[in-house]
């Protein structure tokens, strides 16, 4: 009884904790201790569980609460420090793993350090005390999985569980929907989503082809393939995501888009997903949006120095329209995003009009169009302008309409921030002039335009500083940008940290273009995109390119990703 007690009063003094150090308001502990009370749960479980505390933060506040040291990835072995191997199945199911034999007993990651049955276990088989440390359990799954490799793969094992060809299954759509919501099918598309996430993956992509259903990560920009199901199961995994995104599962003719919200990791996780029919059945793509990541400072987004600070100003004009350019997948909605988060204070109304809203903002009404029922971005500004705002977003200016609305809005005393597909921040002047915008309405209305792409970034822990050759330097022109002498340059290496690739996330680089005087007589002479660009070169614009080079040799990223991301700008 004793025992049960001291639980209950570790379980609370852990919730409290938690409130204390901001992981958990008031409603969140509320809940979690609700929860408890009802299935005796621990707390530590529950919070992670319902994506209130992610896993990370749950072990650096159990670290603290049980005086523990915590882990990181590099503090696990590369190979098995023990003769005698320990069944994977039991360690994984157990969360816990063996570090290294010592003196003073055997060195135990645990995810949850309270777990005595796991700690007993081990102490059993080694005849010594455990010392227990703390472990995040992604990075503890995936040491596990490392150092265990020979064995079956978890996508292996739940495979083996789905059983044969019978699975196969084409135009039947409630024997599909049975199988798709069988439990081996729910764990196997689970674990792709959940290994998504582990990978920080933007996307993930699952393409049917005759003799194979191919399952790829886009990892900082760049796809990767994993192990993937078995092709006879295309249609149970298709099924199943379309079942959870409540999409319809007899028609597979059309394509069809949905949303899924889950809790990953401890995380709030919203999928986009979309699916097209294809040859050899339907092709899926879920864009993976992580809610407790929120939206990121204009620094962690890459912009710096002169470039930042003619971004804000361009920012702070009371009215005119500013353009964030650049391909698909450049991260214009995430600068828009950034530039929402810098203006949203209490005394001004900020509307936007999204396809789809992928964050959402607190103090900022954001409409997502609905094409379907006549709801489009034209539609829904001439609302706008009824609605009294200070600041309007627009998702895309896709057409004419759109774009002449935004005009006018800006002319009637509106903020307007949008985005367009262009390769420079001058080809967007001229893309506007060639889409019907009277070149008048032009220069009075456009404050600036900010083209940008991104860029991996190198992977702080195992980036390789190395000399460049002079032939180099120059042809690249680096000294204009140095005053250093000899010029060091960055390239990746690979570590367990970035699982290999040598980079770690992603980067802006950017020009950014303000509309003065001898920009607005060159668009009223109707000048092509080239002079445009040199005039405001002239005018201090620093350009994509050259922003990439100096973040190449601040070590930010590499030479080879600038010239990757800018050959077509």
């Amino acid at each position: 009884m004793n025992g049960d007690i001291d639980a209950i009063s570790q379980d609370r003094a852990l919730c409290e904790l938690l409130r204390q150090r901001g992981k958990l308001d008031q409603s969140g502990f509320d809940r979690v201790w609700r929860w408890h009370r009802e299935n005796g749960q621990r707390v530590n479980m529950i919070a992670t569980s319902l994506g209130l505390v992610s896993e990370h933060d749950m072990a650096v506040v159990l670290s603290e609460f049980l005086s523990l040291p915590l882990l990181g990835p590099s503090d696990y072995p590369l190979e098995i420090p023990f003769e005698e191997k320990i069944d994977t199945a039991f360690l994984k199911d157990a969360r816990m793993l063996p570090l290294a034999e010592t003196d003073e007993g055997v060195l135990l990651a645990m995810a949850d350090p309270r777990d005595d049955f796991g700690r007993r276990a081990i102490e059993f088989k080694y005849g010594k005390i455990v010392l227990p440390r703390v472990a995040v359990p992604s990075e503890l799954e995936a040491a596990i999985d490392q150092l265990h490799g020979k064995q079956k793969s978890s996508l292996a094992e739940i495979v083996e569980t789905i059983g044969g060809d019978e699975y196969d299954l084409n135009d039947d759509a409630e024997l599909l929907r049975n199988l798709a919501s069988e439990a081996p099918v729910i764990r196997l598309v689970n674990l792709i989503i959940s290994k998504a996430v582990e990978a920080r993956a933007s996307d993930i992509h699952i393409e049917p082809f005759e003799n194979q259903l191919r399952v790829r990560y886009r990892v900082d920009g760049v796809l990767h393939e994993i192990e993937s199901p078995p092709n006879r199961l295309r249609h149970a995994v298709i099924s199943r995501i379309k079942i959870m995104a409540r999409l319809n599962i007899a028609e597979r003719r059309l394509p069809q888009d949905g949303r899924i919200k889950l809790v990953v990791r401890g995380k709030e996780i919203d999928l986009r997903v979309s699916t097209v029919p294809a040859m050899h059945g339907e092709s899926a793509v879920l864009r993976i949006l992580d809610k407790s990541a929120g939206v990121m400072s204009f620094e962690k987004l890459g912009f710096e120095g002169d470039s930042l600070q003619t971004f804000l100003e361009m920012l702070k004009q009371p009215n005119g329209i500013v353009l964030v350019t650049g391909p698909t997948g450049s991260g214009k909605t995430t600068t828009l995003y950034a530039a929402l988060l810098a203006l949203n204070t209490p005394d001004k109304k900020i509307l936007t009009v999204e396809d789809p809203i992928e964050y959402q903002l607190f103090g900022v009404n954001q409409i997502q169009v609905k094409p379907q029922i006549g709801l489009d971005f034209a539609s829904v500004l001439r609302s706008f302008l009824r609605q009294d705002p200070d600041i309007i977003m627009i998702g895309e200016i896709r057409d004419l309409e759109t774009a002449q609305i935004a005009v006018q809005a800006s002319l009637t005393g509106h903020l307007v921030l949008s985005t367009l597909h262009t390769n420079s921040a001058a080809a967007t002047i001229t893309r506007l002039v060639d889409m019907g915008v009277d070149d008048y309405l032009l220069t009075s209305t456009l404050s600036g335009v900010v083209a940008q792409r991104l860029v991996r970034t190198l992977c702080p822990h195992c980036r390789e500083p190395y000399a460049v050759l002079p032939e180099i330097a120059n042809q690249l022109k680096l000294h204009q940008l140095t005053d250093e002498p000899d010029i060091t340059l960055y390239r990746p290496k690979g570590c367990r940290k970035c699982g290999g690739t040598g980079y770690y996330g992603r980067i802006s680089i950017a020009e950014v273009l303000p509309i003065d005087d001898r920009i607005r007589t060159l668009i009223m002479r109707h000048a092509e995109a080239r002079p445009i660009h040199e005039q405001a070169v002239k005018n201090g614009m620093r350009t994509i390119y050259e922003d990439g080079l100096r973040k190449a040799l601040s070590g930010q990223t590499t030479v080879e990703e600038v010239m990757r991301a800018t050959r077509e700008a």
